[in-house]
């Protein structure tokens, strides 16, 4: 149900005052408690005439706590007007029935004293009338009496009502009072959303030229952006658009702030993710990020010879089907990273020079807000992963990685582990960015192994072993070397990178991958057998996933002496039947592979077929 007009919400009480005026006139008892009644309703009465008066004048006009502090004028007023008839001359059997005493009037007169301290208030906060007792438009953080239980609430409107209609420097000053109260719990958070504080906050953020003011918005909205609903009002709000123009035309550290919104949005909505997508956040955020991460010398011949070859592919692939729409090549792409990517406010050339002398850590915190940014929106979105890899985003976050370290480097190896498990489940996204011919994707595969290979960091590597594990339909039969690294890491200290490695195998001999043969083999010539029969005695998740690429090796490299010598038949029979309890389809994956496994080496084992686990 749609809200009155704010006319029709002051109509009211305007009435109940002159009835209570009238009432006054003709009370014959208590007259002179009826007459200081009648005069707070005269005070009442011009003060909403006041309200009306400004509501029809003013062009951007914070409503909600008028219709709050209306709506009990309202109330106070009919309390009154009802006690105040009862002084009206009636028959002898009404006036002993009806008992009236002074208290009555002294609760009324508080109720009243206190609709009057809120109006005040009101003009106060609105910037109107001579309720400020000063300056009209200084912040007066004065708790009305409806908000003295619940000062958050007088706070809240204060600040929301002064970033309608104070000076620019107010509207500084409360974005940052509700970005320290949205900071300190998710209760404050919610009464902000609910008294349409988004709005006012995305229109700081949009239409003020002062990047302190921009801060200041873009700040509270982040700390409101940690929940689904809350994310939800400020989509709905138009604030996607907004926050995307701002994140491509301002200084770096707001845009580092909008990169942030961005990745804390896509986080918790889905929605969002979608709609940041449509409004092509994806290019400014690989564009940034890409921002002084090639240098000159990095496009000589052969560097620029492998661009045209990128450029090759990604016009086979356009965006939306239409060749007429896809992205510059990647020639203009690095061309740009010194230009649009390096440039605020239209990218002139003393801006430019400004983003280039800006201090280092403002550099850096801007890519790894953007690297974040990228992997959020990638995470669980195959559409947005084939936006990220038809920019120049898979050579920028391979070259990062290789590169950096630090959070930056796990945000950009998070991205590409996000890429790569869309790629997994979409065979288009799959064969578009991951050929095995494609520059850009040998450059990630590259730093994948090699974080697999040379970081002793847990953090690092699972997500690079689990993004080889995604490819591993991408790989020819010849390419062994991402078999050899994976196969090493089953003999990791950290169990869990050890169990990632064999997740990841098993992706590889898996009979979904139509090369398990080949790969299988690979994994065993590769010594593989060892650690993983070590990895068996490990916990439930590693005895798990221990067992579904052991019997993967089984199933397609059955005949290898090396099953035998490792005796892989007797840790099949000793499997502990608790794991068949969590995960019951491995009981039918054992038994098929003690059953292959007899077929190869019946001369030792030639009694056991009638085995079932």
């Amino acid at each position: 149900m749609d809200e009155k007009r704010i006319e029709d919400e002051l109509t009211y009480p305007f009435l109940l005052a002159d009835r209570l005026r009238l009432a006054v006139q003709e009370a014959d008892s208590f007259k002179q408690e009826c007459t200081n009644i009648g005069n707070y309703a005269n005070l009442l009465s011009d003060k909403l005439r006041l309200f009306l008066r400004f509501t029809g004048s003013s062009q951007s006009f914070y409503d909600r706590p008028v219709r709050r502090i209306v709506s009990d004028v309202a109330k106070n007023l009919d309390r009154a007007l009802t006690l105040v008839k009862k002084c009206k001359r009636r028959s002898v059997l009404r006036r002993v029935v009806t008992i009236i005493s002074s208290t009555d009037f002294k609760k009324v007169q508080t109720l009243l004293e206190a609709s009057a301290g809120d109006v005040k208030w009101l003009e106060s906060i609105l910037g109107f009338g001579g309720g400020s007792g000063g300056d009209d438009f200084g912040i007066d953080l004065t708790l009305p009496p409806i908000a003295s239980n619940d000062p958050i609430l007088a706070w809240v409107w204060s600040s929301i009502a002064s970033i309608h209609v104070r000076p620019l420097n107010d509207k500084i000053e409360a974005a940052n009072q509700l970005a320290q109260l949205a900071q300190d719990n998710d209760r404050n958070k919610q009464i902000i959303v609910e008294e349409e504080g988004v709005s006012p906050l995305l229109k700081l953020l949009k239409e003020s030229a002062s990047p302190e003011a921009q801060f200041a918005a873009g700040t509270a909205l982040l700390y409101l952006a940690n929940d689904e609903e809350r994310v939800r009002a400020i989509v709905n709000e138009q604030g996607v658009s907004v926050i995307v123009k701002v994140l491509a035309d301002s200084p770096m550290r707001v845009q580092s702030l909008m990169a942030n919104l961005v990745a804390r949005m896509a986080e918790h909505d889905p929605i969002a993710q979608d709609d940041f997508a449509r409004e092509n956040v994806i290019r400014p955020l690989v564009t940034l990020l890409s921002f002084e991460t090639f240098s000159d010398d990095q496009l000589g011949k052969q560097s620029i010879h492998s661009i045209v070859q990128i450029n090759k592919e990604i016009e086979k692939y356009p965006i939306n089907g239409s060749k007429n729409n896809h992205f510059k090549p990647y020639m203009n792409s690095f061309s740009s990273f010194h230009s649009e990517g390096g440039s605020s406010r239209g990218g002139s050339n003393n801006n430019r020079k400004e983003r280039e002398n800006e201090k280092p850590e403002v550099k850096l915190k801007l890519k790894i807000t953007c690297a974040e940014a990228l992997w959020m929106l990638a995470s669980g979105s195959v559409l947005n992963s084939k936006r990220i890899t038809e920019t120049k985003g898979l050579l920028c976050l391979a070259k990062i990685v290789e590169k950096e370290e630090g959070e930056l480097q796990y945000n950009c190896l998070m991205t590409i582990k996000e890429i790569t498990a869309a790629a997994e489940s979409d065979a288009d996204l799959r064969r578009a960015a991951f050929k095995t011919n494609s520059p850009a994707a040998k450059a990630v595969i590259d730093q994948l192994l090699r974080v697999i290979r040379e970081l002793d960091s847990p953090k690092l590597q699972i997500p690079a072993i689990k993004a080889i594990g995604s490819l591993a339909r991408t790989f020819p039969a010849r390419e062994t070397r991402v078999i050899g690294p994976l196969v090493a890491k089953l003999s990791s200290r950290n169990q869990d990178v050890a169990i990632e490695a064999a997740i990841a195998l098993g992706k590889f001999a898996c009979p979904e991958n139509f090369l398990c043969d080949a790969h299988s083999k690979a994994i065993v010539e590769f010594n593989g057998l060892p650690p993983l029969m070590k990895l068996l005695r490990g916990n439930e998740r590693a005895q798990s996933h221990g067992l579904i690429l052991l019997c993967y090796l089984v199933l397609h490299a059955g005949n290898n002496e090396a099953l035998e010598q490792s005796r892989v038949l007797t840790a099949l029979e000793g499997v502990d039947r608790t794991v068949f309890t969590q995960f019951p389809d491995l009981r039918e994956l054992v038994s098929k592979a003690i059953y292959h496994i007899n077929l190869y080496h019946t001369s030792a084992h030639s009694q056991r077929f009638s085995y079932v686990p």
